[in-house]
Order: C-alpha cells, then sequence, then structure tokens
C-alpha cells in the first residue's frame, strides 16, 4: 500500500472536504482518502498501481492547487 499526501493552497468550506472524497474514491485503485480541513490535506491509501500525479490531476481538474505530494511506500 502506499500513501500519498498532498497539500492544498487552501480549503475554504466543508463541501470542499465532500467533494474531493467523493472524486478521488472514484478512481480506481484508491483504498482510503481523508481530507483534514483545517489543515488543508489530503490523506490518502492506494495500491502500488496509482501514482501521486494522477491524484494531483483529480483533485487540480475540481478547481484546487496543489502546493506539495509526499508519496510513501509501505513495505510488504
Amino acid at each position: 500500500m502506499t500513501k500519498i499526501i498532498m497539500k492544498l493552497d487552501t480549503l475554504t468550506c466543508p463541501s470542499c472536504m465532500t467533494k474531493i472524497e467523493g472524486a478521488l474514491n472514484k478512481v480506481e485503485g484508491v483504498e482510503n482518502v481523508k481530507v483534514l480541513f483545517n489543515a488543508s490535506k489530503i490523506k490518502t491509501e492506494v495500491k502500488p498501481e496509482v501514482t501521486a500525479d494522477s491524484l494531483k490531476e483529480v483533485v487540480e481538474a475540481l478547481g484546487y492547487t496543489v502546493k506539495d505530494v509526499k508519496t510513501k511506500v509501505s513495505e510488504g
């Protein structure tokens, strides 16, 4: 499992959280999505075939700016 954390420019409302979670949950290979509203972060757990760039594209297509992306691959 790979963890991808994206830092956004700013989340302005709780409905943004729902919109992002819904869009990312539709991506094949995404196992878990958690949007941290106050921290303006998205934490995801994905299968190895999902790339950070593909998730970033989904988020940016919704109109949000991704400032930073970190990927951590779990061993085993």
